[in-house]
């Protein structure tokens, strides 16, 4: 039997959503072992007129325990 736990992260990257993810689980396998996956649970960006300066996401990270 396994055990899973969720850690939620905030990332963020100038260039999109999916390097924002990608940023996001690099840096959750640093700290985290036996990453499984991840729900994005929200997207945001920031803005400054009609740019989009930064991308924002929210995902929670399913890792699982070491019996």
């Amino acid at each position: 039997m396994s055990v899973a736990k969720v850690s939620e992260i905030i990332a963020s990257s100038p260039v999109s959503f999916d390097d924002a993810i990608q940023k996001g689980l690099s840096r959750a396998n640093k700290t985290l072992r036996n990453v499984k996956g991840a729900w994005i649970s929200n997207m945001k960006v920031e803005c400054e007129g009609d740019k989009i300066t930064e991308y924002r996401v929210d995902m929670k990270v399913t890792f699982v325990l070491n019996d």
